[in-house]
């Protein structure tokens, strides 16, 4: 699999690399947070990341002053397993390189997305980068060790489903995921919306 870099411009489809902000103390606060040996943890919302004084500048100049929730996701994940995408674009921050596997929402035919399509990109240590509203994405890859990634989002995304939702695809609040049929998801009853390989970022 070719690895793109965020700086490519392969990556205008899918985001753009914030050029403004000071993500030191969001940063130093991350470097605190559990990240796990074999698997990931995903915290939606954390008070002391919410905390920084960055999240102000976020709010307003990314979110145009929607209520927002900072978290994070850590660990060693290397496979793609699920594609996922939300109402709205996503903000990553990443504390060391970290491989994005992403994908375009225009691809979903018929409710499945074929895997030959997804492209890799690199973010380097300390760059944030916004993926935009149609960028399917899901848990970041490591590229060497442990990753830790800042995750920016409206406030209460990524919740527990509402109640009375019919769509399939409609995992939790304001996330709609699409399943490979090897992942754990889809073995506890995600939508199996992927085909082709479960790639894997070695």
């Amino acid at each position: 699999m070719k690895i793109y870099s965020v700086y490519d411009k392969e990556f205008r489809e899918f985001g753009e690399v914030l050029e403004h902000g000071d993500f030191t103390e969001l940063l130093k606060v991350l470097s605190t947070k559990p990240s796990p040996l074999d698997g990931t943890i995903y915290v939606p919302s954390d008070k002391d990341l919410e905390s920084c004084k960055e999240k102000e500048n976020i709010e307003i100049n990314a979110f145009g002053g929607m209520p927002i929730q900072i978290g994070y996701c850590n660990g060693t994940n290397q496979m793609l397993n699920c594609l996922e995408y939300h109402k709205n674009s996503e903000i990553n921050i990443v504390e060391s390189d970290t491989v994005l596997l992403l994908g375009k929402l225009q691809d979903v035919l018929d409710g499945k997305y074929d895997t030959s399509l997804v492209k890799a990109f690199m973010v380097p240590k300390g760059v944030g980068v916004e993926l935009y509203e149609t960028s399917l994405h899901y848990a970041p890859c490591k590229a060497d060790g442990n990753f830790r990634v800042i995750v920016v989002l409206p406030k209460g995304t990524n919740l527990e489903k509402p109640e009375g939702a019919k769509c399939p695809k409609l995992y939790a609040k304001n996330k709609w995921l699409l399943a490979h049929p090897d992942s754990n998801e889809a073995k506890n009853g995600a939508y199996i919306g992927l085909t082709g390989e479960n790639l894997k970022v070695e």
